[in-house]
């Protein structure tokens, strides 16, 4: 049936309700369906938050369901992202392309309605939520990308970018540890154009929130210098109007709003439960919902016509407010072409004309250069030319060498500056990051690679949502030396690795790191992980080696012999130059060898076989690959014949050099192991 045959089958006497509660109530009862069809999911905050969700969509947000990417549109992101038909819902009554049989098609296979909300699968989603913590801790970087963007190109009389985020949260976005890391940063920054919403129901899947969760919410956000208001009642539009009304015209301060609710909202004997929070409610539960809404009992998936009219109005005031501000921004265009070409660049993830003309080529050098020092530098250059490559470090700047020479700081009354100061805080600059990338911005956050632990989950969703984020580390092995185990990362190489989709870079001296970054700045849709040396690393003399444009194929032969080899000596980063000093052992010995620097396995994996077979031939089984940290994946390309020089344990705390020699990585070990595999095999 259509909307709006199925819709006619109403009673009159429901069609009598005012028509916000009428539209409230069809937003409830399409996710009490959608969740009790698929026999999963989470109806009872959708009941509850329905209100909410109307008066924001209806009363305040600016935004086009016709054009979901329109520049200066008003966010919204759903963080409690388990509550998804509360979107969906909206998504489909204001327009957005979504169907009834979509919204029927409630996280089946290949619907636009999965169980979280996916950034880049469903019109109208900002971003991937489901991970609690991660949607406001996005929103965050949307704020920021909004005041850098206003700070950058707005000029007066020409205010092109003035467009604010709104957030729904729940009691698991708070209690996730990054959402104190978020909060207090945006406290800082004072960015008033964000604004949470905090579904307090007093309910979690273990049942009432007391049992682990006794936070005073309004003195902590206090605390952080938000601006903190409180809805008593869910169900009060005027309430929620007010709040978010004063919400919209704090000039200093974010705002949080505490909204008090009732999980499963009307469930005759579920509301207010731990039932109501994760599974579906019942057909006879469900049906005493709709009889408490004034709704027909036995009608699935009922949307009354008059409410779709109603709704849908969000296209027309989209429609015209997109036009004005196309009027607006054709008048900036004339007054300031220049700028208005950075943006369009900006938005359709292109790069300016000669972005690398000022890439370093570094001369070679037996001592050679940090590779933490050489990305500096190269990264330096680049930014010269792209005005929207911008980032920090989680307090680590000094060490990482990522602040941008000349530019200032981005603080509450430095919006344009392009240095952050995430403090310390990796967790949250993580996911920082991919709310300033969803916004269009090329952001890169740094730090030690050992707390990429902390990063992680911003860095799995970042590879989920395709976006082009710098997940920037240094001190990436045993090399960093004196400050021990505790800060020496052994399995982290692997784990980054083994996560789909992402690029891990760990070049092998400064040459590869120049090529690096031309592969990185090239990702429209993927992010990348760089893993660099806090020790010098020699600069190989390119004239006798390859050429490091073998990095953007993810692997190259870097030395090699005459004819076949008779041993591959395989490695990444800081442990290369190992490898080539063995292969000139090997060569005076008479023992045809090769070096193959591998970079980044998974561009190597996407070389056309022929390549690969060039790079790695199958004939050639006795094969050595060297790194200083666990063998984990390597037996892929040295195979069972082959052999691996790894650390698998725990570092220690001793100079770098003294390290790399009590843990087997000199080139003296290295020949000796290519020696054995050549001539004895393993």
């Amino acid at each position: 049936m259509s909307d709006s045959v199925k819709a006619a089958a109403m009673p009159l006497d429901s069609r009598r309700q005012p028509i916000e509660e009428l539209s409230i109530n069809t937003i409830r009862t399409l996710s009490m369906d959608a969740v009790q069809k698929a026999n999963s999911g989470h109806p009872g905050t959708p009941m509850a938050l329905a209100p909410v969700a109307y008066t924001i969509f209806e009363r305040f947000l600016r935004h086009n369901p016709k054009n979901a990417k329109w520049a200066n549109r008003d966010r919204f992101v759903l963080s409690n992202g388990h509550a998804s038909m509360l979107l969906y819902s909206m998504l489909y009554l204001t327009g957005y392309g979504l169907t009834l049989d979509d919204l029927k098609a409630f996280r089946q296979w290949q619907s636009k309605t999965p169980g979280h909300p996916e950034y880049g699968h469903t019109a109208g989603v900002e971003t991937t939520t489901g991970p609690l913590g991660q949607g406001i801790s996005n929103s965050v970087g949307m704020a920021i990308a909004e005041r850098w963007l206003a700070a950058h190109f707005n000029r007066p009389g020409h205010e092109i970018f003035d467009y604010t985020t709104y957030v729904i949260c729940g009691d698991g976005d708070l209690m996730e540890g990054v959402s104190h890391e978020t909060a207090a940063l945006v406290g800082h920054l004072g960015l008033s154009n964000l604004v949470w919403l905090y579904d307090n129901n007093h309910i979690t899947i273990e049942g009432k929130t007391s049992l682990a969760y006794s936070d005073d919410v309004q003195k902590r956000f206090e605390g952080y210098h938000w601006n903190v208001l409180h809805v008593t009642d869910a169900n009060n539009l005027d309430q929620i109007a007010a709040a978010l009304t004063t919400a919209t015209t704090k000039p200093d301060k974010p705002t949080m709003i505490i909204v008090d609710s009732h999980i499963g909202y009307g469930a005759p004997t579920r509301q207010d439960t731990k039932e109501a929070h994760g599974e579906p409610l019942g057909e006879q539960e469900i049906e005493g919902a709709k009889k408490f809404y004034g709704w027909p009992p036995n009608e699935k998936f009922l949307v009354p016509p008059e409410v779709l009219e109603h709704m849908r109005k969000a296209e027309e005031r989209g429609k015209s407010w997109e036009a004005a501000w196309n009027v607006k921004f054709a008048a900036y265009q004339a007054a300031f072409p220049e700028l208005a070409r950075e943006w369009e660049m900006i938005a359709n993830h292109e790069l300016p004309e000669g972005w690398d003309a000022e890439i370093p080529v570094f001369p070679a050098d037996a001592k050679g250069l940090a590779s933490r020092e050489s990305s500096g530098k190269v990264l330096n250059a680049i930014a010269k030319h792209v005005p929207w490559l911008l980032g920090g470090s989680a307090d680590l700047a000094p060490s990482t060498k990522t602040l941008l020479a000349g530019e200032k700081d981005f603080e509450k009354d430095s919006y344009g500056g392009r240095n952050f100061h995430f403090g310390i805080r990796e967790h949250g600059m993580a996911s920082i990051l991919n709310g300033m990338a969803v916004s269009g911005l090329r952001p890169y956050g740094a730090g030690f690679l050992i707390f990429s632990d902390y990063a992680r989950a911003g860095i799995r969703l970042s590879a989920l949502m395709n976006l082009p984020v710098i997940h920037y580390f240094t001190h990436d092995s045993i090399g960093l030396g004196e400050d021990g185990p505790t800060h020496q990362p052994i399995e982290h190489f692997m784990t980054l690795r083994a996560i789909p989709r992402l690029l891990f870079l760990r070049p092998a001296d400064a040459n590869e790191v120049s090529e690096m970054w031309r592969v990185i700045m090239k990702l429209t849709h993927r992010p990348a992980v760089l893993a660099l040396s806090r020790q010098a690393l020699p600069t190989f003399d390119r004239t006798k080696y390859g050429s490091a444009a073998g990095v953007q194929k993810g692997a190259y032969i870097l030395a090699d012999c005459e004819g076949t080899p008779e041993v591959i000596l395989l490695s990444a980063g800081s442990e290369v130059h190992l490898c080539v000093a063995a292969y000139e052992t090997l060569k005076s010995e008479g023992i045809r060898a090769r070096v193959v620097s591998m970079p980044c396995w998974e561009l190597f994996e996407e070389q056309p076989a022929e390549y690969r077979e060039k790079v790695l031939p199958n004939a050639v089984r006795a094969r050595l690959a060297v790194e200083a940290g666990t063998n984990l994946g390597w037996e892929h390309y040295t195979g069972l014949d082959g052999d691996v020089i790894c650390h698998a344990d725990f570092g220690a705390s001793a100079p770098a050099g003294e390290l790399f020699k009590q843990f087997g990585f000199t080139p003296e070990n290295v020949a000796a192991k290519a020696r054995k595999l050549a001539r004895e095999g393993k």
